[in-house]
């Protein structure tokens, strides 16, 4: 099992930069893949980038490529968002989940059905 806290979102401008931050603690030896996700209202959780605990291999939806950027501190068991270029679309609330077990690669194609752990999500406000 694993708890999942979301930290640092928050209002910036257009074309301005954020960094939201997940912490995850439980068995943390248990999961290899964490994946940010984000939704607004009326509409279903997209799953933005992915990050494998072990290999540090990362992948991302087309729209957030050059824009966004996973990492994570293992030691910390915590996996950053840094986001910049932030436009109006990005408006959204982050979530981040996890799966347990291994699996030897992460894909941002899998959807939250695949991801039975979240966190509360953070709020991400990007006005014009």
């Amino acid at each position: 099992q694993f708890q999942l806290v979301e930290s640092g979102g928050g209002s910036v401008q257009a074309g301005g930069s954020l960094r939201v931050s997940c912490e995850v603690s439980g068995d943390t030896s248990t999961y290899n893949c964490l994946a940010w996700f984000r939704q607004t209202p009326g509409k279903g959780r997209e799953e933005v980038a992915t990050i494998h605990r072990g290999r540090g291999a990362t992948s991302y939806i087309d729209s957030v490529k050059r824009r966004f950027t996973i990492s994570q501190d293992n030691a910390k068991n915590t996996v950053y968002l840094q986001m910049n270029k932030l436009s109006t679309d990005d408006t959204a609330m982050y979530y981040c989940a996890t799966r347990q077990g291994y699996s030897p690669m992460c894909r941002v194609t899998w959807g939250p059905r695949e991801f039975p752990f979240w966190g509360q999500g953070t709020q991400v406000t990007v006005s014009s």
